[in-house]
């Protein structure tokens, strides 16, 4: 008995590890994803507010901008135009990290609810080198 228990959680653990492997590739291929700059308006969901504008970098699951100051808190809305798409994309992230450089925090946010269109169209566009 005691060596199925020990297969068993073997095995477990052998799930574990290609799991944790798995994760780490899927972050490893999107930090490795083409960015590219873009007008952004971004409104921090524990200020509420208007949205302010900000230059930034759009990647595949999120986006990235430098700001005066740090988020107040842990998620952000954004809004920002693609060129040659059909409308404004919304979407509503979550703050990965915030660095400092200086006086300016560099803020990462990774799309936690956007229009599968909205994905879609991002995919294409970053696919195109940011070319409408």
């Amino acid at each position: 008995m005691a060596d199925r228990s020990g297969a068993a959680s073997q095995e477990r653990s052998g799930e574990g590890e290609a799991a944790r492997a798995a994760a780490e590739q899927a972050e490893a291929d999107r930090r490795e994803s083409v960015r590219i700059p873009i007008q952004l308006l971004v409104r921090d969901e524990a200020l509420g507010g208007s949205f302010e504008p900000r230059d930034g970098h759009l990647a595949l699951g999120g986006v990235d901008f430098d700001a005066l100051h740090p988020p107040a808190g842990p998620r952000l809305d954004v809004r920002f135009i693609l060129p040659g798409a059909a409308g404004e994309i919304r979407a509503s992230a979550e703050v990965l990290r915030v660095s400092q450089d200086g006086p300016r925090f560099g803020t990462h946010l990774k799309f936690t609810d956007i229009p599968l269109d909205a994905e879609l169209a991002i995919a294409r566009y970053l696919q195109s080198g940011g070319r409408p």
